[in-house]
């Protein structure tokens, strides 16, 4: 029989062999990169809300950033999870903390960085640009001297003031910058200001300027005023296997027609209101005489099965398509009544039958009643309505968020104007977008409060003369 002393000497030596041969050594760390990515059917992806990158619209998901992303996912089998970041800083916390495999947003690329993450996916080179009115009569600036004695608007302790310091220094003085303060005026707001004439300069990075360009035929945005940027989507640095993925896909489809068609859609489709637009002139349908539309007894058919206006839904038609059957918007609107794909499938149609304008108003009219119906809580039909539509042009999403922020900023959230109307107007900035009470993020809101005004007053014409 041992004695107690050696099995106490027996049970210390073991211990130690163990501790020798696991707790003692550094345990290699569980692999998660893209094998186990594919293993899992999700890539989840970090990105922020912006014109740009991610956005809803219509209550469905859009983006640049977005769109590569799901066709990368659709290419490889996987859904697509999107988590969002509030600033540039928290996308890369995020991203180091786990909470997704790769940031879709452009990261500059920064050699203290790279050994942390790896720079992979969508790579660009840009520059920060002059944005300057381009109306009929403007004379154009050619060249960043021209800017010498010039009023540049940019907002304050930003990249574009710090730029335009720079520049002016170079220059050896005199342009004007303008310090524009408040962190309620974005960028894109200023590009706003220079389209409709308030201010004649403001600067921003080339993508914003592409973008707004689109909805803002009058601007010019082509004079580069600083030197080129990299940037770059990144993923960790444990995840070379994913980031060899990114870079093959975009090698392989960067000139294919989908890659080409994402771009085409947000920096070079026009964005303008069909009212604005002079090309939507050029075939617009014949009216018959003492008719609205080509369609009145179509759209008297359907709001007899309704509480609807049929002058309504003839008003609605005329600025989602100017009558014409075929039309689809750059975010892919389609038909008479302008309905998103997913729309009309929910409305009891198939996708493809939106070009038929019975059906079209058929379903526009359900979707319509259905909104009705979810503001019931809002008395005045009046009033009511003006919810509805813009529910119908933006999704009823941004229009329950700006309720919210009514609810909590003291205003009423079952009144339009000066209410509702103003925190839909507040959503295009990052302090309401990223509330807590929003769930739907950014949102561009100057066509829809244009298009609830545009509607209302052709409505209200309509009833003039019919």
């Amino acid at each position: 029989m041992a004695h107690p002393l050696h099995i106490k000497y027996i049970i210390i030596w073991c211990t130690i062999t163990v501790l020798a041969l696991s707790g003692c050594k550094p345990q290699k760390k569980d692999v998660y990169d893209f094998d186990q990515i594919k293993a899992s059917g999700q890539l989840t992806v970090i990105t922020l809300n912006s014109s740009t990158s991610y956005f809803i619209y219509k209550d469905e998901p859009m983006g640049y950033d977005y769109d590569l992303c799901r066709d990368f996912c659709d290419h490889y089998g996987l859904s697509l999870n999107i988590k969002i970041a509030k600033n540039q800083t928290q996308l890369l916390e995020m991203l180091e903390n786990g909470e997704g495999d790769l940031v879709a947003y452009g990261i500059p690329v920064q050699n203290s960085l790279k050994d942390s993450i790896i720079y992979c996916g969508l790579g660009q080179i840009s520059h920060q640009v002059l944005v300057q009115s381009a109306n009929k009569g403007d004379t154009l600036l050619r060249d960043v001297p021209d800017l010498i004695g010039k009023e540049v608007y940019v907002r304050h302790k930003t990249k574009y003031h710090t730029r335009l310091e720079n520049l002016n220094a170079e220059l050896g003085g005199g342009i004007l910058i303008k310090d524009v303060e408040g962190d309620s005026i974005t960028t894109e707001d200023l590009i706003a200001m220079v389209a409709d004439g308030e201010i004649r300069y403001t600067v921003s990075d080339e993508n914003i300027a592409k973008l707004n360009k689109t909805y803002f035929r009058n601007i010019d945005v082509s004079i580069p005023i600083s030197f080129e940027q990299l940037s770059s989507w990144v993923v960790r640095k444990n995840t070379p296997k994913l980031a060899n993925a990114l870079d093959e896909w975009f090698s392989k489809n960067g000139n294919t027609p989908v890659y080409k068609s994402i771009t085409k859609k947000y920096f070079e489709l026009s964005k303008a209101d069909l009212d604005d637009d002079i090309s939507s002139s050029l075939t617009n349908p014949s009216i018959p005489k003492g008719h609205l539309s080509p369609f009145d007894d179509l759209f008297k058919k359907h709001a007899q099965n309704s509480d609807l206006d049929w002058r309504l839904l003839a008003a609605i038609a005329y600025h989602e398509s100017n009558f014409k059957t075929n039309l689809s918007s750059w975010a892919g609107a389609t038909g008479l009544m302008g309905l998103m794909p997913r729309t009309a499938v929910a409305m009891g149609i198939r996708s493809e039958d939106r070009t038929n304008p019975d059906l079209s108003i058929k379903a526009a009219t359900k979707l319509l009643s259905k909104l009705e119906k979810s503001y019931a809580s809002i008395h005045d039909p009046h009033e009511r309505i003006k919810f509805v539509l813009a529910a119908y042009n933006a999704g009823g999403g941004h229009v329950s968020d700006a309720q919210a922020l009514a609810r909590k900023y003291g205003a009423d959230p079952h009144v339009w104007e000066n209410n509702v109307r103003k925190y839909i107007n507040l959503k295009s900035k990052p302090e309401y977008y990223n509330d807590p009470v929003c769930k739907n993020g950014y949102f561009r809101s100057t066509e829809t409060l244009n298009y609830v005004d545009k509607v209302l007053a052709r409505w209200h014409k309509y009833q003039e003369q019919k």
